[in-house]
């Protein structure tokens, strides 16, 4: 796999029946590694602007499953799937513009798209903001928020960000600690949005 931080979504959330079958059975032949199939099942209903498929088509290419790798196919694909809101799509592009794979890279629109993912509850998003605010990459440097950040994708699961928030807190206050622990309640009672 190309990128660390680029995570494989294959989702079987489906938004018809006639969609269904194809990418359900796109689903299976990609986990068998019959990527030729999945490529089959899924390039018609990525035309026609199934969300997953688009992602999922996006990362056929980006991690070269089946087809040459191709970074500025995969980055068409997910930019396809960010117009429909997705957030794993949002997420990948996110990972594109911060390795600067089929784009230039460009922090600024890493973040931008880490926060679109992040706001809908994406966990890796997240994790990868954090990651961002303690850095100052693509946002001013903030270490209560790279805190929050990490601490609301540590309590989604993601391992890393429960390292990286104990990294960040050696350069905390107290007092610093104390607001970020608050701003996540506040953050997760908002449902992500606009924390």
């Amino acid at each position: 796999m190309k990128s660390l931080i680029t995570t494989l979504l294959l989702v079987i959330t489906l938004s018809s029946t006639v969609f269904g079958d194809d990418f359900s059975d796109g689903y299976s032949a990609y986990k068998k590694g019959d990527y030729k199939t999945a490529m089959r099942l899924w390039k018609p209903l990525a035309e026609q602007g199934h969300a997953n498929a688009q992602t999922n088509l996006g990362l056929m290419y980006d991690n070269g499953d089946g087809v040459p790798e191709d970074d500025k196919q995969a980055v068409k694909w997910y930019r396809l799937a960010v117009k429909k809101g997705l957030a794993a799509a949002q997420y990948n592009l996110g990972v594109m513009y911060f390795n600067g794979q089929g784009v230039p890279e460009d922090d600024k629109q890493a973040a931008k798209w880490f926060r679109l993912a992040a706001e809908q509850g994406y966990a890796d998003a997240q994790s990868n903001l954090g990651g961002m605010y303690a850095l100052g990459r693509g946002v001013p440097e903030n270490n209560v928020l790279a805190y929050m950040w990490w601490n609301l994708a540590a309590a989604n699961g993601i391992e890393n960000a429960s390292t990286g928030k104990d990294i960040i807190t050696k350069r905390m206050t107290s007092s610093q600690i104390a607001e970020a622990q608050k701003l996540s309640g506040e953050c997760l009672k908002k449902n992500y949005k606009n924390c």
